[in-house]
């Protein structure tokens, strides 16, 4: 494409791409001739194909492309979702502000984001077509490393490998880093209960690919990718993209108050300095040492946003045991004799090491000897040694210095002081187990405590050839026995050596069983168990452990060790460490800060129990974060401008921002030029005055403009709810509740949390790798927006990941097609419908099932439960319609009764279909206005009984064509070898009998009596049964028979009553139901004939002998299984068994 191209008209959004944005139609002829390529060539078609690529007509599709279009600009020229404030103050209800955690700026929105997104868009249209005023605003994050790191890695590229670049071979998948599980320790499994179970980490797994072909993948052409060296040119071009495929999308947002982050926008940089400035004056922001994660390529802090996998890894802490290597030295050693030479074991578990008999090495793993001071020296992997030398534990700071290289099998056999150890001199022993890339690879063994401990010095004691080949002498075990420490109650005070025997673990190699054991010692023993040794005798380990600690420290016999959880990668490609920086800190977990956001948490809506019980815990464990980094993209520390605010830190308070952007802005995400306030302007006394309720500052901004400002901010907040993905909620979403309750008083604090988890595509986890990838605009054009919209609806609700299903996608594609076609059809053919109110029972019922539609549609809806609202909404509601048109027959269906179903589903469908629904609104049910803004449909109480009757009906028809089938089918087998056609026709079954119980009675009736009394109807449960059959046996029906013979008579009826009612309740037990069964068939016996293809019916009572007689024949069929309440019981004749019984 050439720069000479003037303007590019977006197919969806009725938009424009001008000259500055033309680059957006590589993308999309890339993806043109993608889809091209793959319909002209089977072997190479993606998996991932829709039906729609398989040969099929677009014709549907391409005309909710059309409607999609044609309501977008219609909205876009009436400034349909543009929102402002109230002269007065918002009564409950009457607004509601929702917002998103922006997505940042490298690269395309994907249907990821467009799922988290929807909940949003959904459920701000709910609110709008309920009659609120709604404000929806959308920005764009470019703050933090990433941007700046992929710009950085393009001029490397260039540098090394040409312009364009002329890579190598691919390389090798890099090997999926093992996890040493022989770390002594407890992880606190409270911690990774609340872990997101599956870490962006897995979507970015696979094949490297330079930057340069990742651009390429945005389809960008090599001339233009060059630009992208610049980091600032990433923000000029992917946020009107972004911004266009929303507009595509039907994001119902007010885009006059867009923006970009960064000090490209100088209206947003002044907000987030303000804010700085504003916590720091409170004392929220303090400069102070912290272990960090920290990437030293980038010689900063590195946050979860500026990672490229370990997103949610914390610091680690350990102790460091200082295990003293007793000289004389070994020949290995030599080098290092005149220093204190320790082997250094990390453990979570110091409570433990008076039961120490040994320590446990690699015999091939890799270690040195690094200088830790001019005395000491730490024997232990490089990898430990990279933490240490950044946590001021190194001779020289940040460089580990290895005086001498190891393998582990040159450290077997070193006599040991290890401190608190009951034995003066423990060994170094071969493990095989022992891995080296997590803690120091050097393991301290308790085999008292620890199941892998116990069983590996068991296998030592018992193979005699293994010892051989690893030359380990006798006298490195023999006099070593595990020493009881802590008794655990049910486990004594050997713990690991009872639950090994309780498991039958006989070795090392039963990982599974030895992992259950490990989980399960350390957990009692933490819990339960009490010092049996030491100065803390008879005291709980969980008590004692910071005293141990403690004392280790004191006495110089342990250090701090941190490490991350889990590997860690920048963006920049390095790996990080634990660093103890001097950084900028905000003070999260601070006692006072914290009550606070505790209180602002108990009146959050989080819409689920588990999202609830993650935000507390996060608040439990929150310690103080840093707020600053000296790479990237962003806001300058206003104070210490060699420093940048991180990315998690000006993301927290900018909900605020949104309700005066727009003023400030003039509508541009950049920040206008031709505004009426200058960003130098916009002091702190007048970001007070506006956010915080302060004194009038003194300001050349009108007072107009001020006064205006301040409206907008009161009106609109605080916020109701804010919508994200489950990963921020560690992080960005707690600490949005801190900055609100630090910055804003009680009443401003924010209103609703709602988390959703991950979005996967057809059951499998999006990624570009395989294919199974797809980013908005290529889904918006594959499916149209809302065909798109409706399958991310119905793709999930919890916090569970979701499966945006593409055979969903494409079916919605012709159910909507179809339904524009009938409606049609409806308006076209007014004759052959009736006129007049509604007075049939099928019209009665057809219309209750519209009145139960609204409010179950409207409970979904509130409760953000999108599937849920598109079943009662348009799935029930299309097949309460399909059931009504078959049940008017010949009378045809009612007028007014069509026209309102139309109403409703076009509303109820608004919120999810908003384009769809518009084109019906105004095309084909000539309505004024606007759909989104036409109000939620009003409807009548519903009445269940009636509800249930029609059920009844239904379950009964189809009951007796089963019946009518199988009836036919033994009477043309007794018929067979008679005369043919005319004996047929003369036996035909044409009359129907259907015979009735309205009541149980009897026995039955008196089970269903004491079922009432020892049924709990809050609970939906019962008594045991052994209750129930005592009240039973003192019936009047139990005092004539045994406990056994009521138990054989009564316990099938009873169960099926017990299920019953534990379904729909207490009405389960009544001995009749809420209706007339005979009145209910009686009322529609012409729809029953038509349906069973009937002459003649006739409704009979089962209590009326006389009407028993009239079955003939069949009487011992009534006889066998006579009818009950709701189950009717239907004896079919020919028209001459009939008139013989007459």
């Amino acid at each position: 494409m050439g720069r000479g191209m003037a303007a590019f008209q977006y197919k969806y959004g009725g938009g424009h791409v001008t000259n500055r944005h033309w680059r957006s139609i590589n993308h999309l002829a890339f993806f043109l001739l993608f889809r091209f390529l793959m319909n002209h060539n089977p072997h190479g078609k993606d998996k991932m194909s829709s039906s729609y690529d398989e040969g099929k007509s677009f014709a549907r599709r391409d005309l909710l492309l059309k409607i999609q279009s044609e309501s977008q600009k219609c909205w876009e020229e009436n400034n349909v979702f543009e929102a402002n404030a109230g002269d007065k103050p918002p009564t409950p209800g009457e607004k509601f502000f929702g917002n998103f955690t922006y997505p940042y700026m490298n690269g395309m929105l994907h249907l990821g984001h467009a799922f988290t997104l929807s909940k949003l868009e959904f459920g701000a249209a709910y609110h709008r077509l309920h009659g609120s005023n709604v404000l929806l605003p959308f920005a764009f994050h470019c703050t933090g490393m990433p941007i700046k790191a992929s710009a950085d890695k393009l001029v490397k590229e260039i540098q090394q490998y040409g312009n364009p670049p002329e890579f190598p071979s691919a390389d090798k998948n890099p090997k999926d880093e093992l996890t040493n599980d022989r770390i002594y320790g407890q992880t606190t499994a409270s911690q990774e209960k609340y872990r997101s179970k599956r870490s962006k980490a897995v979507a970015k797994s696979g094949s490297y690919k330079s930057q340069w072909e990742i651009m390429r993948s945005f389809g960008l052409a090599d001339g233009e990718i060059v630009e992208f060296q610049n980091p600032h040119h990433w923000l000029s071009y992917f946020p009107p993209l972004a911004m266009e495929d929303l507009k595509a999308f039907g994001l119902s947002c007010d885009w006059r108050r867009s923006f970009i982050t960064t000090d490209m926008n100088p209206f947003y940089d002044s907000f987030v300095q303000w804010q700085m400035r504003k916590l720091k004056k409170m004392g929220k922001i303090v400069k102070g040492k912290q272990y960090m994660i920290y990437s030293p390529l980038d010689h900063q802090p590195c946050g979860a946003h500026d990672r490229a996998s370990g997103e949610e890894a914390e610091p680690q802490e350990y102790m460091l045991i200082k295990m003293k290597v007793i000289p004389p030295f070994p020949p290995k050693l030599m080098v290092l004799e005149g220093k204190n030479v320790y082997l250094t074991a990390a453990t979570l578990r110091p409570e433990t090491m008076y039961g120490q008999t040994n320590c446990w090495v690699l015999p091939n793993g890799n270690y040195g000897a690094f200088e830790i001071n001019e005395t000491d020296v730490f024997i232990l992997t490089a990898r430990a040694a990279r933490n240490l030398a950044y946590q001021m534990l190194s001779r020289v700071s940040e460089k580990p210095t290895c005086l001498v290289e190891l393998f582990g099998k040159d450290l077997i056999g070193l006599p040991l002081k290890s401190p608190l150890s009951f034995y003066e001199i423990i060994y170094v022993l071969p493990m095989q187990n022992v891995l080296v890339n997590k803690g120091t690879g050097i393991v301290t063994s308790v085999p008292s405590d620890s199941p892998d401990d116990f069983i590996a010095f068991q296998e030592l004691v018992k193979n005699q050839d293994f010892r051989v080949a690893c030359e380990v002498k006798d006298e490195w075990i023999f006099p070593f026995e595990a020493i009881p420490i802590i008794n655990v109650p049910g486990f004594g005070n050997k713990s690991a050596e009872k639950i090994c025997f309780d498991l039958k673990i006989d070795g090392p190699d039963e990982k599974d069983k030895l992992a259950k054991a490990k989980e399960i010692t350390y957990m009692k023993g933490y819990n339960d168990g009490i010092m049996i040794v030491g100065e803390f005798y008879n005291q709980k380990v969980q008590e004692v452990k910071p005293l141990i600690k403690e004392k280790l420290l004191k006495a110089d016999i342990a250090v701090l060790y941190y490490e991350p959880e889990e590997k860690v990668i920048s963006r920049s490609g390095d790996e990080c460490v634990v660093a103890l920086t001097d950084q900028w800190l905000i003070t999260y977990g601070e006692a006072e800060w914290k009550r606070k956001a505790i209180e602002c948490l108990d009146k959050l809506n989080t819409f689920s129990v588990e999202a609830r019980n993650s935000f507390e815990h996060t608040l439990n464990w929150l310690n103080p974060r840093a707020c600053s980094r000296s790479f990237g993209l962003g806001t300058r520390i206003p104070w210490d401008e060699e420093f940048l605010v991180d990315s998690l830190s000006d993301s927290t308070f900018y909900m605020a921002y949104y309700t005066i952007a727009h003023l400030l802005q003039n509508g541009n995400i950049y920040g206008s030029d031709n505004s009426y306030i200058r960003p130098e302007q916009m002091t702190d006394e007048v970001w007070d005055y506006v956010f915080c309720n302060g004194p009038a500052p003194q300001t050349i901004i009108p007072s107009i403009v001020l006064t205006k400002m301040k409206q907008e901010f009161e009106y609109w907040y605080p916020f109701d709810l804010r919508i994200s993905g489950k990963d921020l909620m560690q992080n960005h979403l707690v600490f949005c509740i801190y900055n609100h309750t630090a910055l804003l008083p009680q009443h401003h604090w924010p209103r609703g949390f709602r988390c959703n988890g991950h979005l996967l595509l057809n059951s499998e986890k999006m990624s570009k790798s395989t294919g199974n990838f797809r980013t908005l605009r290529q889904a918006i054009e594959e499916f149209s927006s809302d065909a798109t919209r409706f399958a991310l609806a119905d793709a999930g609700d919890g916090m569970d990941d979701a499966n945006f299903i593409f055979e969903t996608a494409n079916s919605v594609i012709l159910r909507l097609t179809k339904e524009i076609s009938w409606m049609k059809e409806v308006f076209d053919d007014k004759s052959s419908y009736r006129l007049g109110p509604p007075s049939t029972y099928a019209d009665h019922a057809f219309a209750n099932e519209i009145n139960f539609a609204i409010k179950d549609t409207e409970k979904n809806y509130d409760a953000f439960m999108f599937r849920d609202a598109l079943k009662t909404g348009f799935y029930d509601l299309q097949a309460a319609r399909d059931e009504y048109r078959f049940s008017c027959g010949i009378g045809g269906m009612n007028r007014e009764l069509l026209w309102r179903f139309m109403d409703v589903q076009t509303r109820l469908i608004t919120p999810i279909c908003p384009h769809y629904a518009e084109h019906v609104w105004q095309k084909i049910l000539k309505k004024e206005g606007f759909v989104v803004r036409a109000g939620w449909p009003i409807a009548d109480d519903p009445d269940s009984t009636l509800r249930m009757a029609n059920k009844y009906l239904q379950f009964c028809m189809v009951l007796m064509r089963k019946s009518l089938h199988k009836q036919e089918s033994c009477h043309k087998d007794a018929k067979k070898g008679a005369a043919a056609s005319t004996t047929l026709v003369k036996n035909k079954l044409s009359v129907g009998l259907i015979y009735v119980n309205e009541h149980y009675d009897g026995w039955k009736e008196q089970c269903l009596r004491v079922l009432r009394d020892k049924f709990d109807g809050k609970t939906r449960s019962f008594a045991p049964d052994e209750d129930i059959i005592d009240a039973l046996v003192n019936c009047s029906f139990g005092q004539e028979q045994n406990v056994k013979q009521v138990q054989k008579l009564c316990m099938p009826f009873i169960k099926f009553k017990k299920d019953e009612a534990q379904n729909i309740g207490f009405q389960a037990l009544e001995p009749k139901l809420p209706f007339g069964e005979m009145e209910i068939l009686e009322e529609n016996k012409e729809q029953i004939k038509r349906q069973l293809g009937l002459d003649h019916i006739e409704i009979l009572s089962s209590s009326d002998e006389a009407a028993a007689s009239r079955a003939g024949s069949y009487a011992s069929v009534l006889r066998k299984n006579p009818p009950s309440p709701g189950n009717p019981i239907a004896i079919f004749l020919s028209k001459l068994e009939y008139q013989s019984q007459t």
